[in-house]
């Protein structure tokens, strides 16, 4: 496994490791528990697995040209690894209500499936090659996929963490 991956896996386990269903699911007026924030980046993880599945399928990939706005963009979080704050989720990975219990349960499992998704687009197309559009990010790498998870992810195990600190 990629080792952002697989350093975004460990953290994973590492921020849920010990919590109960209702830690999981206690919230705060307004804002996701902990099991709405893993059903996110679950929700995110399929998706980038559903969208590899479909460059391969084609044949090709299905990225866009880069504009100016996305190269900017790319560059601060995939390349600093900042992630802003009070950015909306896409409605593609927005909490639907799927179990915690299965969340807790698949979602490494996610995480090593959509490694292996990107590493197959990666394979086919080539290192430097776009593979597909982020719906915000626009036209990424396999390794920039690879990259934005762990930001992502990374901002989201803190707010994990931060819930836990609140019991």
């Amino acid at each position: 496994m990629d080792s952002c991956l697989e350093q975004l896996r460990t953290a994973v386990a590492s921020a849920t490791n010990g919590m109960t269903t209702d830690d999981l699911t206690r919230r705060r007026e307004g804002k996701w528990s902990a099991a709405e924030v893993l059903e996110h980046l679950y929700l995110s993880y399929t998706g980038t697995t559903k969208g590899c599945e479909r460059c391969l399928q084609a044949g090709r990939p299905l990225a866009r040209a880069p504009g100016w706005k996305d190269r900017l963009v790319t560059a601060v979080v995939v390349g600093a690894g900042y992630s802003p704050r009070g950015r909306k989720a896409t409605k593609h990975t927005l909490p639907r209500g799927i179990s915690a219990e299965k969340v807790l349960a698949d979602i490494g499992s996610q995480i090593a499936a959509m490694d292996a998704s990107i590493a197959r687009c990666e394979t086919q197309y080539g290192k430097n090659t776009r593979i597909m559009d982020h719906p915000v990010l626009g036209p990424l790498t396999a390794a920039q996929w690879r990259r934005f998870h762990w930001v992502h992810g990374k901002h989201h195990v803190k707010q994990i963490l931060q819930l836990r600190e609140r019991k």
